[in-house]
Protein backbone atom coordinates (compact mmCIF):
# COMPACT_ATOMS: atom_id res chain seq x y z
CA UNK A 1 0.00 0.00 0.00
CA UNK A 2 3.03 2.46 -0.57
CA UNK A 3 1.05 4.42 -3.12
CA UNK A 4 -1.50 5.30 0.01
CA UNK A 5 1.31 7.74 1.07
CA UNK A 6 1.05 9.88 -1.57
CA UNK A 7 -1.69 11.10 0.04
CA UNK A 8 -0.12 14.38 1.61
CA UNK A 9 -2.10 14.51 5.85
CA UNK A 10 -1.85 11.64 8.06
CA UNK A 11 -5.71 12.29 8.68
CA UNK A 12 -6.71 10.85 4.75
CA UNK A 13 -4.03 8.10 5.11
CA UNK A 14 -5.75 7.28 8.85
CA UNK A 15 -9.29 7.37 6.63
CA UNK A 16 -8.10 5.52 3.63
CA UNK A 17 -7.22 2.57 6.00
CA UNK A 18 -9.63 2.62 8.31
CA UNK A 19 -12.55 2.23 5.40
CA UNK A 20 -10.50 0.36 3.67
CA UNK A 21 -10.02 -2.40 5.99
CA UNK A 22 -14.14 -2.35 6.31
CA UNK A 23 -14.29 -2.59 2.66
CA UNK A 24 -11.87 -5.77 2.89
CA UNK A 25 -14.05 -7.34 5.02
CA UNK A 26 -16.61 -7.01 2.60
CA UNK A 27 -14.92 -8.66 -0.29
CA UNK A 28 -13.80 -11.48 1.83
CA UNK A 29 -17.74 -12.04 2.85
CA UNK A 30 -18.71 -11.64 -1.02
CA UNK A 31 -15.24 -13.95 -2.00
CA UNK A 32 -16.16 -16.71 0.62
CA UNK A 33 -19.79 -17.38 -1.18
CA UNK A 34 -18.51 -18.42 -4.05
CA UNK A 35 -16.25 -21.16 -2.47
CA UNK A 36 -18.57 -21.86 -0.06
CA UNK A 37 -21.68 -22.71 -3.21
CA UNK A 38 -18.84 -24.55 -4.56
CA UNK A 39 -18.29 -26.75 -1.17
CA UNK A 40 -22.00 -26.60 -0.94
CA UNK A 41 -22.54 -27.76 -4.16
CA UNK A 42 -20.72 -31.04 -3.07
CA UNK A 43 -22.47 -31.40 0.63
CA UNK A 44 -25.70 -30.38 0.14
CA UNK A 45 -26.39 -31.76 -3.59
CA UNK A 46 -27.50 -28.18 -4.63
CA UNK A 47 -28.27 -27.98 -8.42
CA UNK A 48 -26.74 -25.35 -10.75
CA UNK A 49 -30.06 -23.32 -10.47
CA UNK A 50 -29.67 -23.31 -6.56
CA UNK A 51 -25.94 -22.11 -6.76
CA UNK A 52 -27.39 -19.28 -8.81
CA UNK A 53 -30.07 -18.91 -6.46
CA UNK A 54 -28.08 -18.66 -3.56
CA UNK A 55 -25.61 -15.81 -5.09
CA UNK A 56 -28.04 -13.84 -6.66
CA UNK A 57 -30.16 -13.23 -3.31
CA UNK A 58 -26.84 -11.93 -1.79
CA UNK A 59 -27.21 -9.33 -4.74
CA UNK A 60 -30.69 -8.72 -3.88
CA UNK A 61 -29.79 -7.59 -0.50
CA UNK A 62 -27.05 -5.61 -1.96
CA UNK A 63 -29.32 -3.66 -3.86
CA UNK A 64 -31.74 -2.73 -1.48
CA UNK A 65 -28.85 -2.00 1.01
CA UNK A 66 -27.05 -0.13 -1.46
CA UNK A 67 -30.73 2.46 -2.13
CA UNK A 68 -31.33 2.56 1.56
CA UNK A 69 -27.63 2.99 2.93
CA UNK A 70 -27.11 5.83 0.02
CA UNK A 71 -30.26 8.11 1.10
CA UNK A 72 -29.77 7.52 4.51
CA UNK A 73 -26.40 8.61 4.79
CA UNK A 74 -27.19 11.87 2.80
CA UNK A 75 -29.91 12.90 5.88
CA UNK A 76 -27.72 11.06 8.95
CA UNK A 77 -24.25 10.84 7.82
CA UNK A 78 -21.49 8.77 5.93
CA UNK A 79 -19.79 7.72 9.75
CA UNK A 80 -23.20 6.31 11.48
CA UNK A 81 -25.13 4.56 8.28
CA UNK A 82 -21.08 2.51 7.31
CA UNK A 83 -20.95 1.48 11.65
CA UNK A 84 -24.56 0.02 10.71
CA UNK A 85 -23.73 -1.34 7.65
CA UNK A 86 -20.88 -3.12 9.07
CA UNK A 87 -22.11 -4.72 11.75
CA UNK A 88 -26.04 -5.78 9.97
CA UNK A 89 -23.48 -8.18 7.69
CA UNK A 90 -20.85 -8.81 10.08
CA UNK A 91 -24.12 -10.43 12.28
CA UNK A 92 -25.77 -12.30 9.14
CA UNK A 93 -22.36 -13.56 8.24
CA UNK A 94 -21.91 -15.36 11.81
CA UNK A 95 -25.38 -16.41 12.00
CA UNK A 96 -25.11 -18.28 8.34
CA UNK A 97 -22.69 -20.42 10.37
CA UNK A 98 -25.76 -21.90 11.77
CA UNK A 99 -27.97 -22.24 8.64
CA UNK A 100 -29.65 -25.67 9.22
CA UNK A 101 -31.35 -25.03 5.82
CA UNK A 102 -31.07 -23.66 2.44
CA UNK A 103 -33.99 -21.25 2.63
CA UNK A 104 -32.14 -20.04 5.98
CA UNK A 105 -28.85 -19.81 4.15
CA UNK A 106 -30.84 -17.79 1.55
CA UNK A 107 -32.64 -15.27 4.16
CA UNK A 108 -29.47 -15.13 6.14
CA UNK A 109 -27.26 -13.65 2.88
CA UNK A 110 -30.34 -11.51 1.91
CA UNK A 111 -28.89 -9.37 5.63
CA UNK A 112 -25.62 -9.82 4.46
CA UNK A 113 -26.37 -8.61 1.07
CA UNK A 114 -28.14 -6.14 2.68
CA UNK A 115 -25.24 -4.35 4.93
CA UNK A 116 -22.62 -4.94 2.11
CA UNK A 117 -24.92 -3.29 -0.58
CA UNK A 118 -24.87 -0.56 2.16
CA UNK A 119 -21.41 0.02 3.34
CA UNK A 120 -19.25 0.05 -0.58
CA UNK A 121 -21.44 3.38 -1.64
CA UNK A 122 -21.31 5.05 1.59
CA UNK A 123 -17.59 4.51 2.16
CA UNK A 124 -16.32 5.50 -1.20
CA UNK A 125 -18.77 8.89 -0.72
CA UNK A 126 -17.13 9.45 2.43
CA UNK A 127 -13.49 9.28 1.46
CA UNK A 128 -14.48 10.81 -1.89
CA UNK A 129 -15.65 14.02 -0.04
CA UNK A 130 -12.34 14.26 2.33
CA UNK A 131 -9.62 14.30 -0.01
CA UNK A 132 -8.77 17.24 -2.58
CA UNK A 133 -9.17 16.98 -6.15
CA UNK A 134 -5.46 16.27 -7.18
CA UNK A 135 -5.45 13.26 -5.10
CA UNK A 136 -9.34 11.92 -5.05
CA UNK A 137 -9.44 9.49 -7.91
CA UNK A 138 -6.69 7.75 -6.93
CA UNK A 139 -7.33 7.50 -3.14
CA UNK A 140 -10.80 5.63 -3.95
CA UNK A 141 -9.22 3.44 -6.37
CA UNK A 142 -6.80 2.66 -3.37
CA UNK A 143 -9.87 2.50 -1.18
CA UNK A 144 -11.46 0.08 -3.84
CA UNK A 145 -8.32 -1.89 -3.87
CA UNK A 146 -8.59 -3.09 -0.52
CA UNK A 147 -11.23 -5.48 -2.21
CA UNK A 148 -8.22 -7.08 -3.76
CA UNK A 149 -7.51 -7.99 0.22
CA UNK A 150 -10.85 -9.47 0.96
CA UNK A 151 -10.99 -11.67 -2.04
CA UNK A 152 -7.41 -12.42 -0.91
CA UNK A 153 -8.36 -13.38 2.39
CA UNK A 154 -11.41 -15.31 1.10
CA UNK A 155 -9.65 -17.59 -1.30
CA UNK A 156 -6.69 -18.04 1.51
CA UNK A 157 -9.41 -19.14 3.95
CA UNK A 158 -11.26 -21.58 0.99
CA UNK A 159 -7.82 -23.25 0.44
CA UNK A 160 -7.09 -23.64 4.36
CA UNK A 161 -10.08 -24.01 6.17
CA UNK A 162 -12.86 -25.32 4.22
CA UNK A 163 -11.10 -28.35 3.44
CA UNK A 164 -10.25 -29.40 7.24
CA UNK A 165 -12.66 -27.73 9.40
CA UNK A 166 -15.96 -27.03 6.58
CA UNK A 167 -17.74 -24.28 4.96
CA UNK A 168 -19.58 -23.11 8.54
CA UNK A 169 -15.65 -22.09 9.76
CA UNK A 170 -15.83 -19.52 6.88
CA UNK A 171 -18.70 -17.55 7.41
CA UNK A 172 -17.61 -17.81 11.51
CA UNK A 173 -14.57 -15.83 10.37
CA UNK A 174 -16.45 -13.55 8.19
CA UNK A 175 -18.74 -12.44 11.68
CA UNK A 176 -14.68 -10.70 12.74
CA UNK A 177 -15.41 -7.33 11.33
CA UNK A 178 -17.94 -6.46 14.08
CA UNK A 179 -15.27 -6.25 16.54
CA UNK A 180 -13.31 -3.90 14.42
CA UNK A 181 -16.62 -1.55 14.14
CA UNK A 182 -16.00 -0.73 17.66
CA UNK A 183 -12.46 0.56 16.65
CA UNK A 184 -13.92 2.17 13.45
CA UNK A 185 -16.74 4.36 15.86
CA UNK A 186 -13.75 6.24 17.10
CA UNK A 187 -11.32 6.49 13.84
CA UNK A 188 -13.29 7.98 11.22
CA UNK A 189 -15.36 11.42 11.03
CA UNK A 190 -17.59 12.60 8.59
CA UNK A 191 -16.48 14.63 6.28
CA UNK A 192 -16.46 18.46 6.76
CA UNK A 193 -18.39 18.67 3.14
CA UNK A 194 -21.47 16.71 4.76
CA UNK A 195 -20.99 18.33 8.16
CA UNK A 196 -21.59 22.24 6.69
CA UNK A 197 -25.00 20.82 4.47
CA UNK A 198 -26.58 19.32 7.77
CA UNK A 199 -28.86 22.08 8.52
CA UNK A 200 -30.01 22.31 4.80
CA UNK A 201 -31.24 18.42 5.15
CA UNK A 202 -33.73 17.66 2.55
CA UNK A 203 -36.41 14.57 1.47
CA UNK A 204 -35.19 11.38 -0.11
CA UNK A 205 -37.88 12.52 -2.58
CA UNK A 206 -36.32 15.72 -3.93
CA UNK A 207 -33.01 14.10 -3.49
CA UNK A 208 -34.56 11.83 -5.96
CA UNK A 209 -35.96 14.25 -8.23
CA UNK A 210 -32.62 16.20 -8.11
CA UNK A 211 -30.45 12.76 -9.12
CA UNK A 212 -32.68 12.70 -12.34
CA UNK A 213 -33.00 16.45 -13.07
CA UNK A 214 -31.64 18.17 -16.19
CA UNK A 215 -28.77 18.74 -14.48
CA UNK A 216 -27.43 15.39 -13.78
CA UNK A 217 -30.34 13.44 -16.27
CA UNK A 218 -27.32 11.98 -18.65
CA UNK A 219 -24.65 11.15 -16.61
CA UNK A 220 -27.25 9.61 -13.81
CA UNK A 221 -28.04 7.35 -17.01
CA UNK A 222 -25.07 6.79 -18.03
CA UNK A 223 -23.61 5.76 -14.64
CA UNK A 224 -26.84 3.21 -14.39
CA UNK A 225 -25.95 1.33 -17.98
CA UNK A 226 -22.35 1.08 -16.67
CA UNK A 227 -23.16 -0.10 -13.07
CA UNK A 228 -25.30 -2.54 -14.30
CA UNK A 229 -22.84 -3.53 -17.12
CA UNK A 230 -19.98 -4.06 -14.44
CA UNK A 231 -21.66 -5.31 -11.59
CA UNK A 232 -23.77 -8.00 -14.09
CA UNK A 233 -20.54 -9.38 -15.95
CA UNK A 234 -18.18 -8.98 -12.09
CA UNK A 235 -20.60 -11.33 -10.34
CA UNK A 236 -21.76 -13.36 -13.34
CA UNK A 237 -17.94 -14.14 -13.76
CA UNK A 238 -16.53 -14.41 -10.59
CA UNK A 239 -18.77 -15.71 -8.28
CA UNK A 240 -18.85 -18.85 -10.35
CA UNK A 241 -15.20 -19.03 -10.98
CA UNK A 242 -14.66 -21.60 -8.86
CA UNK A 243 -17.37 -23.85 -10.14
CA UNK A 244 -16.15 -22.64 -13.78
CA UNK A 245 -12.90 -24.13 -13.24
CA UNK A 246 -14.66 -27.85 -11.77
CA UNK A 247 -16.68 -27.87 -14.87
CA UNK A 248 -13.62 -27.70 -16.99
CA UNK A 249 -11.91 -30.59 -15.19
CA UNK A 250 -10.28 -29.57 -12.16
CA UNK A 251 -10.69 -30.97 -8.98
CA UNK A 252 -12.25 -28.66 -5.70
CA UNK A 253 -8.85 -27.63 -4.23
CA UNK A 254 -7.26 -27.27 -7.14
CA UNK A 255 -10.00 -24.97 -8.60
CA UNK A 256 -9.54 -22.83 -5.30
CA UNK A 257 -5.54 -22.95 -5.61
CA UNK A 258 -5.49 -21.60 -8.85
CA UNK A 259 -8.54 -18.68 -8.50
CA UNK A 260 -5.94 -17.89 -5.39
CA UNK A 261 -3.69 -17.47 -8.10
CA UNK A 262 -5.91 -15.17 -10.56
CA UNK A 263 -7.17 -13.08 -7.94
CA UNK A 264 -3.73 -12.09 -6.38
CA UNK A 265 -3.81 -9.67 -10.15
CA UNK A 266 -6.19 -7.95 -9.05
CA UNK A 267 -3.79 -5.47 -6.55
CA UNK A 268 -1.58 -4.32 -9.53
CA UNK A 269 -4.63 -4.28 -11.52
CA UNK A 270 -5.68 -0.98 -8.79
CA UNK A 271 -2.48 0.19 -8.44
CA UNK A 272 -2.37 0.73 -11.98
CA UNK A 273 -5.61 2.36 -12.46
CA UNK A 274 -4.62 4.66 -9.35
CA UNK A 275 -1.68 5.56 -10.96
CA UNK A 276 -3.14 6.27 -14.62
CA UNK A 277 -6.60 7.84 -12.92
CA UNK A 278 -4.94 10.98 -11.68
CA UNK A 279 -2.79 11.00 -15.01
CA UNK A 280 -5.00 10.65 -18.13
CA UNK A 281 -8.35 10.84 -16.57
CA UNK A 282 -11.31 8.79 -15.79
CA UNK A 283 -12.92 7.54 -18.74
CA UNK A 284 -9.83 6.71 -20.03
CA UNK A 285 -9.09 4.35 -17.30
CA UNK A 286 -12.68 3.33 -17.82
CA UNK A 287 -13.13 3.29 -20.97
CA UNK A 288 -9.26 1.31 -21.36
CA UNK A 289 -9.51 -1.26 -18.89
CA UNK A 290 -13.34 -2.56 -19.82
CA UNK A 291 -12.76 -2.72 -23.17
CA UNK A 292 -9.53 -4.92 -22.11
CA UNK A 293 -11.87 -6.61 -19.65
CA UNK A 294 -14.20 -7.84 -22.35
CA UNK A 295 -10.80 -9.13 -24.43
CA UNK A 296 -10.19 -10.79 -21.19
CA UNK A 297 -13.15 -12.86 -21.18
CA UNK A 298 -13.46 -13.93 -24.35
CA UNK A 299 -9.83 -15.27 -23.33
CA UNK A 300 -11.20 -17.03 -20.57
CA UNK A 301 -14.25 -18.57 -22.26
CA UNK A 302 -12.32 -20.31 -24.89
CA UNK A 303 -8.97 -20.92 -22.91
CA UNK A 304 -8.34 -25.31 -23.15
CA UNK A 305 -4.85 -25.15 -21.33
CA UNK A 306 -3.37 -24.79 -17.68
CA UNK A 307 -1.65 -22.06 -18.97
CA UNK A 308 -3.92 -20.18 -20.50
CA UNK A 309 -7.01 -20.60 -18.40
CA UNK A 310 -4.57 -18.92 -15.87
CA UNK A 311 -2.83 -16.37 -18.25
CA UNK A 312 -6.40 -15.50 -19.05
CA UNK A 313 -8.08 -15.45 -15.33
CA UNK A 314 -5.47 -13.12 -14.23
CA UNK A 315 -5.91 -11.06 -17.22
CA UNK A 316 -9.46 -10.87 -16.33
CA UNK A 317 -9.02 -10.10 -12.73
CA UNK A 318 -6.19 -7.49 -13.27
CA UNK A 319 -8.78 -5.28 -15.74
CA UNK A 320 -11.81 -5.75 -14.20
CA UNK A 321 -10.74 -5.05 -10.60
CA UNK A 322 -9.41 -1.66 -12.06
CA UNK A 323 -12.10 -0.93 -14.00
CA UNK A 324 -14.19 -1.48 -10.73
CA UNK A 325 -12.07 1.37 -9.10
CA UNK A 326 -12.22 4.02 -11.81
CA UNK A 327 -15.76 3.17 -11.74
CA UNK A 328 -16.17 4.06 -7.51
CA UNK A 329 -13.53 7.06 -8.09
CA UNK A 330 -15.70 8.43 -11.10
CA UNK A 331 -19.34 8.45 -9.61
CA UNK A 332 -19.65 10.52 -6.54
CA UNK A 333 -17.42 13.25 -8.66
CA UNK A 334 -21.02 13.72 -10.62
CA UNK A 335 -23.03 14.50 -8.08
CA UNK A 336 -23.24 17.44 -5.41
CA UNK A 337 -22.67 16.97 -1.69
CA UNK A 338 -26.25 17.42 -1.04
CA UNK A 339 -27.58 14.40 -3.31
CA UNK A 340 -24.03 12.40 -3.49
CA UNK A 341 -24.60 9.59 -1.80
CA UNK A 342 -28.27 9.05 -3.04
CA UNK A 343 -26.93 9.35 -6.43
CA UNK A 344 -24.10 7.11 -5.71
CA UNK A 345 -26.47 4.46 -3.71
CA UNK A 346 -28.98 4.70 -6.50
CA UNK A 347 -26.76 3.99 -9.28
CA UNK A 348 -25.21 1.12 -6.79
CA UNK A 349 -28.41 -0.32 -6.14
CA UNK A 350 -29.52 -0.74 -10.10
CA UNK A 351 -25.95 -2.25 -10.60
CA UNK A 352 -26.94 -4.76 -8.05
CA UNK A 353 -29.92 -5.73 -10.28
CA UNK A 354 -27.05 -6.90 -12.76
CA UNK A 355 -25.66 -8.75 -9.94
CA UNK A 356 -28.65 -10.55 -9.49
CA UNK A 357 -28.72 -11.53 -13.42
CA UNK A 358 -25.31 -12.41 -13.81
CA UNK A 359 -24.88 -15.32 -11.28
CA UNK A 360 -28.70 -16.48 -11.43
CA UNK A 361 -28.50 -16.58 -15.88
CA UNK A 362 -24.98 -18.63 -15.27
CA UNK A 363 -26.61 -21.01 -13.21
CA UNK A 364 -29.44 -21.54 -15.56
CA UNK A 365 -27.30 -21.62 -18.88
CA UNK A 366 -25.06 -24.24 -16.67
CA UNK A 367 -28.12 -26.53 -16.15
CA UNK A 368 -29.25 -26.33 -19.72
CA UNK A 369 -25.71 -27.32 -20.83
CA UNK A 370 -24.95 -24.31 -22.69
CA UNK A 371 -20.66 -23.96 -23.96
CA UNK A 372 -18.66 -21.84 -20.61
CA UNK A 373 -17.51 -20.30 -23.90
CA UNK A 374 -20.89 -19.04 -24.97
CA UNK A 375 -21.60 -17.87 -21.83
CA UNK A 376 -18.32 -15.50 -21.83
CA UNK A 377 -19.42 -14.14 -25.09
CA UNK A 378 -22.58 -12.86 -23.42
CA UNK A 379 -20.25 -11.15 -20.64
CA UNK A 380 -18.02 -9.89 -23.45
CA UNK A 381 -20.46 -7.74 -25.01
CA UNK A 382 -21.86 -6.39 -21.55
CA UNK A 383 -18.97 -4.94 -20.77
CA UNK A 384 -18.63 -3.56 -24.14
CA UNK A 385 -21.91 -2.22 -23.95
CA UNK A 386 -20.79 -0.29 -20.47
CA UNK A 387 -17.65 1.03 -21.90
CA UNK A 388 -19.43 2.99 -25.03
CA UNK A 389 -21.58 4.35 -22.39
CA UNK A 390 -18.65 6.25 -20.67
CA UNK A 391 -17.11 6.85 -23.87
CA UNK A 392 -19.65 8.53 -25.57
CA UNK A 393 -21.83 10.62 -22.40
CA UNK A 394 -19.50 10.31 -19.53
CA UNK A 395 -17.84 13.80 -18.75
CA UNK A 396 -14.06 13.89 -17.42
CA UNK A 397 -14.05 15.08 -13.88
CA UNK A 398 -10.13 14.94 -13.35
CA UNK A 399 -8.94 17.82 -11.36
CA UNK A 400 -12.32 19.11 -10.80
CA UNK A 401 -13.43 20.34 -7.28
CA UNK A 402 -16.49 18.51 -5.35
CA UNK A 403 -19.64 21.29 -6.20
CA UNK A 404 -20.92 22.05 -2.61
CA UNK A 405 -24.95 22.82 -3.85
Amino acid sequence: MNNAMLLTKPKQRKLLFSAGLSWLFDAMDVGIISFIAAALAVEWHLSAQQIGQLTAINSVGMAVGAAAAGALADRYGRRAVLLWTLLIFSAASGLSAMAGSFAVLCALRFVAGFGLGGELPVASTLVSESVPARERGRAVVLLESFWAGGWIAAALIAYFVIPSYGWRMAFVIGAVPAIYALYLRRAIQDSPRFTQLQSRRTTFAERFLSVWSREHRRSTIMLWILWFTVVFSYYGMFLWLPTVMVLKGFGLVKSFQYVLIMTLAQLPGYFTAAYLIERYGRKFVLVTYLLLTAVSAIWFGTASTDGMLIAAGISLSFFNLGAWGGMYAYTPELYPTSVRSTGVGLAASFGRIGGIIGPFLVGMLVAWGTPVTSIFIVFFFAIVIGALAVMFYGKETKGIELEDA
